[in-house]
Protein backbone atom coordinates (compact mmCIF):
# COMPACT_ATOMS: atom_id res chain seq x y z
CA UNK A 1 0.00 0.00 0.00
CA UNK A 2 2.78 2.35 0.78
CA UNK A 3 4.43 2.21 -2.54
CA UNK A 4 0.85 2.63 -4.56
CA UNK A 5 0.77 6.20 -2.21
CA UNK A 6 4.04 7.24 -3.12
CA UNK A 7 3.51 6.19 -6.69
CA UNK A 8 0.19 8.64 -6.56
CA UNK A 9 2.03 11.25 -4.21
CA UNK A 10 4.69 11.50 -6.97
CA UNK A 11 2.74 11.30 -10.02
CA UNK A 12 0.43 13.87 -8.71
CA UNK A 13 3.30 16.34 -7.57
CA UNK A 14 4.81 15.75 -11.29
CA UNK A 15 1.45 16.66 -12.92
CA UNK A 16 1.55 19.87 -10.56
CA UNK A 17 4.64 20.84 -12.07
CA UNK A 18 3.58 20.33 -15.49
CA UNK A 19 0.67 22.11 -14.31
CA UNK A 20 2.26 25.22 -13.06
CA UNK A 21 4.37 24.98 -16.15
CA UNK A 22 1.48 25.61 -18.47
CA UNK A 23 0.10 28.36 -16.56
CA UNK A 24 3.39 30.08 -16.60
CA UNK A 25 3.07 30.23 -20.49
CA UNK A 26 0.36 31.67 -20.59
CA UNK A 27 1.71 34.07 -18.34
CA UNK A 28 4.49 33.97 -20.60
CA UNK A 29 2.34 34.25 -24.25
CA UNK A 30 0.16 36.80 -23.11
CA UNK A 31 3.28 39.27 -21.35
CA UNK A 32 4.79 38.30 -25.42
CA UNK A 33 1.85 39.05 -27.13
CA UNK A 34 1.16 42.61 -25.21
CA UNK A 35 4.46 43.48 -25.67
CA UNK A 36 4.59 42.12 -29.41
CA UNK A 37 1.52 44.68 -30.11
CA UNK A 38 2.19 47.55 -28.68
CA UNK A 39 6.09 47.63 -29.88
CA UNK A 40 6.13 46.02 -33.58
CA UNK A 41 2.47 46.44 -34.13
CA UNK A 42 1.86 42.52 -34.86
CA UNK A 43 0.10 40.16 -32.70
CA UNK A 44 0.84 37.12 -31.50
CA UNK A 45 -1.05 34.85 -34.12
CA UNK A 46 -2.73 32.31 -31.95
CA UNK A 47 -2.96 33.82 -28.61
CA UNK A 48 -6.25 33.24 -27.78
CA UNK A 49 -6.24 29.35 -28.50
CA UNK A 50 -3.07 28.87 -26.90
CA UNK A 51 -3.68 30.61 -23.68
CA UNK A 52 -7.08 28.50 -23.71
CA UNK A 53 -5.69 25.16 -24.11
CA UNK A 54 -2.74 26.21 -21.69
CA UNK A 55 -5.05 27.20 -19.09
CA UNK A 56 -7.14 23.86 -19.28
CA UNK A 57 -4.17 21.89 -19.32
CA UNK A 58 -3.35 24.05 -16.02
CA UNK A 59 -6.29 23.42 -14.43
CA UNK A 60 -6.05 19.53 -15.30
CA UNK A 61 -3.34 18.68 -14.35
CA UNK A 62 -3.18 20.30 -10.83
CA UNK A 63 -6.43 18.66 -9.38
CA UNK A 64 -4.93 15.49 -8.20
CA UNK A 65 -2.04 17.23 -6.16
CA UNK A 66 -5.11 19.85 -5.08
CA UNK A 67 -6.87 16.49 -3.74
CA UNK A 68 -4.33 14.79 -2.27
CA UNK A 69 -3.10 17.92 -0.58
CA UNK A 70 -6.70 18.15 0.40
CA UNK A 71 -6.45 21.76 -0.94
CA UNK A 72 -10.45 21.91 -1.53
CA UNK A 73 -13.03 22.90 0.84
CA UNK A 74 -15.29 20.20 2.77
CA UNK A 75 -18.01 21.41 4.04
CA UNK A 76 -19.66 18.61 6.94
CA UNK A 77 -22.35 20.25 9.30
CA UNK A 78 -24.21 17.42 9.44
CA UNK A 79 -21.54 14.62 9.16
CA UNK A 80 -19.05 16.07 11.96
CA UNK A 81 -21.75 15.16 14.33
CA UNK A 82 -21.61 11.68 13.89
CA UNK A 83 -19.33 8.93 15.34
CA UNK A 84 -16.22 8.74 13.65
CA UNK A 85 -16.93 5.03 12.25
CA UNK A 86 -20.39 6.72 10.27
CA UNK A 87 -17.93 9.31 9.08
CA UNK A 88 -16.16 6.67 7.70
CA UNK A 89 -18.87 5.07 6.21
CA UNK A 90 -20.06 7.82 4.78
CA UNK A 91 -16.84 9.00 3.64
CA UNK A 92 -16.84 5.19 1.98
CA UNK A 93 -19.96 6.02 -0.14
CA UNK A 94 -19.09 9.71 -1.20
CA UNK A 95 -15.32 8.62 -2.33
CA UNK A 96 -16.53 5.02 -4.08
CA UNK A 97 -19.18 7.60 -6.37
CA UNK A 98 -16.49 10.40 -6.92
CA UNK A 99 -13.71 7.62 -7.93
CA UNK A 100 -16.09 6.11 -10.36
CA UNK A 101 -17.34 9.16 -12.02
CA UNK A 102 -13.74 10.43 -12.40
CA UNK A 103 -12.74 7.71 -13.67
CA UNK A 104 -15.72 7.48 -16.46
CA UNK A 105 -15.01 11.14 -17.27
CA UNK A 106 -11.15 10.12 -17.37
CA UNK A 107 -12.45 7.55 -20.33
CA UNK A 108 -14.50 9.66 -22.10
CA UNK A 109 -11.86 12.36 -22.09
CA UNK A 110 -9.33 10.34 -23.35
CA UNK A 111 -11.83 8.63 -25.80
CA UNK A 112 -12.70 12.05 -27.20
CA UNK A 113 -8.75 12.43 -27.73
CA UNK A 114 -8.98 9.23 -29.99
CA UNK A 115 -11.67 10.61 -32.07
CA UNK A 116 -9.97 14.10 -32.34
CA UNK A 117 -6.52 12.25 -33.50
CA UNK A 118 -8.95 10.15 -36.21
CA UNK A 119 -10.17 12.87 -37.46
CA UNK A 120 -7.44 15.18 -37.56
CA UNK A 121 -9.01 17.76 -35.66
CA UNK A 122 -6.41 21.05 -35.27
CA UNK A 123 -7.15 24.50 -34.20
CA UNK A 124 -8.91 27.06 -36.10
CA UNK A 125 -6.06 29.74 -36.50
CA UNK A 126 -2.47 27.74 -35.72
CA UNK A 127 -3.87 24.46 -36.90
CA UNK A 128 -1.68 23.07 -34.12
CA UNK A 129 -3.71 19.43 -33.13
CA UNK A 130 -5.68 19.39 -30.37
CA UNK A 131 -5.51 16.06 -29.28
CA UNK A 132 -2.56 15.88 -27.53
CA UNK A 133 -3.73 18.47 -25.19
CA UNK A 134 -6.85 16.36 -24.53
CA UNK A 135 -4.72 12.94 -23.46
CA UNK A 136 -3.06 15.36 -20.80
CA UNK A 137 -6.16 16.38 -19.86
CA UNK A 138 -7.31 13.12 -19.58
CA UNK A 139 -3.74 12.00 -17.72
CA UNK A 140 -4.91 14.50 -15.01
CA UNK A 141 -8.56 13.64 -14.68
CA UNK A 142 -6.91 9.50 -14.17
CA UNK A 143 -4.78 11.04 -11.62
CA UNK A 144 -7.27 12.45 -9.46
CA UNK A 145 -9.13 9.10 -9.52
CA UNK A 146 -6.25 7.48 -8.22
CA UNK A 147 -5.94 10.20 -5.81
CA UNK A 148 -9.99 8.94 -4.92
CA UNK A 149 -8.63 5.67 -4.76
CA UNK A 150 -6.52 5.97 -2.46
CA UNK A 151 -9.17 7.86 -0.03
CA UNK A 152 -11.73 5.03 -0.60
CA UNK A 153 -9.07 2.56 0.72
CA UNK A 154 -8.53 4.58 3.68
CA UNK A 155 -12.08 5.35 4.12
CA UNK A 156 -12.62 1.66 4.07
CA UNK A 157 -9.92 0.87 6.63
CA UNK A 158 -11.38 2.76 8.88
CA UNK A 159 -14.89 1.96 8.46
CA UNK A 160 -14.34 -1.91 8.53
CA UNK A 161 -12.42 -2.73 12.11
CA UNK A 162 -10.98 -5.98 10.89
CA UNK A 163 -9.47 -4.58 7.20
CA UNK A 164 -6.31 -3.32 7.99
CA UNK A 165 -4.35 -1.06 5.61
CA UNK A 166 -1.03 0.35 6.37
CA UNK A 167 -1.52 3.46 7.73
CA UNK A 168 -1.07 6.45 5.15
CA UNK A 169 2.07 8.85 6.10
CA UNK A 170 -0.90 11.62 5.12
CA UNK A 171 -3.96 9.99 6.50
CA UNK A 172 -3.92 11.75 10.39
CA UNK A 173 -3.66 15.45 9.58
CA UNK A 174 -5.02 15.08 6.35
CA UNK A 175 -8.47 14.03 8.11
CA UNK A 176 -8.23 15.76 10.98
CA UNK A 177 -7.22 18.76 9.14
CA UNK A 178 -10.71 18.23 7.30
CA UNK A 179 -12.84 17.87 9.87
CA UNK A 180 -11.19 20.89 11.68
CA UNK A 181 -11.84 22.88 8.82
CA UNK A 182 -15.58 22.28 8.13
CA UNK A 183 -16.66 22.84 11.88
Amino acid sequence: MRQFTAFVAGLSQQLDKLAGLCIAGVMMLVVANVLMRSIFSRPILGTYELVGLLTAMGVGLALANCAFKKGHIAVGFIVDRFTPRIQAIIDVFIYSVTMGFWFLVACEVAEYANNMAENGMVSSTTQIPIYPFIYLLALGILGLSLVLLLMFLNSISKALPGFSLARLPWQSEWQDNTRKASR
